[in-house]
């Protein structure tokens, strides 16, 4: 009897012991989850929707700057492809350029090979005639007898010839000196027989290299009144400059005659210049057409034809030449 109570003691103490640990171990699990109240956990909860939306901002602004950044890179890629294009499109007019250049220059050389030999040719041909016959006195520079002592321009200073043609008349001037390397006398007038040099009015003025290039100077700046007519001028030059023993020539540079006679004029120059048919004029006369009055597809003014058919007359008349250029350039 005994032993049989225990048995059933030990049993019922067993029991206790698994009832104890199981709710120690409940316990020890409440004790371990920490159990917050309401309002912290509401908290927190606030907290991560505020973060995960400060996320989704920030989210959505790295997508937005990530596409702006790729249209700038397609925009930038665009732009470099159309920068090497022009790369290739330069370099090769660069490589074109080249080549005419190379091909220039060896058309240079050549032509200046040709044009060595053309001077020789005319060298020995310079040399041969030389050899066949004297150099004149007398002879044609340009088509110009070049034979006086005395010079004398007589210059169209109206405004067309001012404004259009100036520089062309400085330079055939220029032309004209370099035909005569030294003379006895020089003197320039306008068409209305005013003078250059007021102080050597009547008088001759002494050539020399620095009376030229001022001459040339004063030109630039010279505009007296004139009604494009030459008559005065070349009767002033006849009146004060005729003497029967000096080689004169008279220079006329002009563009158009408004007299109404050519005729009278060609008598009145026939009439001081005392012409004699076996000796010919005692003072030459030349003259240069500037074509200011002709206009491309148009008729030339009818002040252009007279002086042209004037200056052919003058000139024939009395020993000289006629030159009516065709370009102010």
């Amino acid at each position: 009897m005994k032993s049989k109570r225990r048995q059933t003691s030990e049993a019922s103490l067993a029991f206790l012991d698994v009832i104890s640990c199981g709710f120690g171990a409940i316990v020890l699990l409440l004790v371990i989850a920490r159990i917050g109240d309401p309002a912290t956990i509401e908290d927190m909860k606030d907290q991560l929707v505020g973060s995960l939306k400060a996320f989704q901002v920030e989210l959505f602004d790295i997508r937005g700057d990530t596409v702006l950044l790729e249209e700038q890179l397609v925009s930038q890629q665009e732009q470099l492809s159309q920068l090497r294009e022009r790369i290739a499109r330069l370099q090769a007019q660069l490589a074109s350029a080249k080549a005419q250049a190379t091909e220039n220059a060896q058309s240079l050389a050549q032509e200046k090979e040709q044009l060595k030999l053309v001077q020789q040719v005319l060298s020995e041909e310079m040399l041969r005639l030389q050899e066949a016959s004297s150099i004149s006195q007398n002879d044609l520079v340009g088509g110009i007898p070049a034979d006086s002592e005395y010079i004398i321009f007589v210059i169209d200073t109206s405004g067309s010839m001012q404004s259009r043609a100036w520089e062309k008349v400085k330079k055939e001037m220029i032309n004209i000196l370099d035909v005569y390397p030294e003379v006895k006398g020089l003197q320039v007038l306008n068409d209305m027989g005013q003078y250059m040099y007021d102080a050597y009015r009547g008088q001759w003025i002494t050539d020399n290299p620095d009376q030229r290039d001022d001459i040339v100077r004063t030109l630039q700046q010279w505009a007296p009144f004139s009604n494009s007519s030459p008559v005065e001028g070349i009767e002033e030059a006849l009146r004060d400059f005729y003497e029967r023993d000096r080689k004169i020539s008279i220079y006329i540079l002009g563009d158009d005659f408004q007299g109404r006679s050519v005729k009278r004029v060609v008598d009145m120059v026939n009439q001081i210049n005392q012409i004699d048919r076996k000796i010919g004029g005692l003072a030459r006369i030349h003259a240069i057409g500037f074509p200011v009055q002709f206009t491309a597809g148009r008729e030339p003014g009818a002040g252009a034809i007279k002086f042209a058919a004037l200056m052919r007359e003058l000139s024939y008349n009395n020993g000289g030449t006629f030159v009516g250029l065709n370009s102010l350039n």
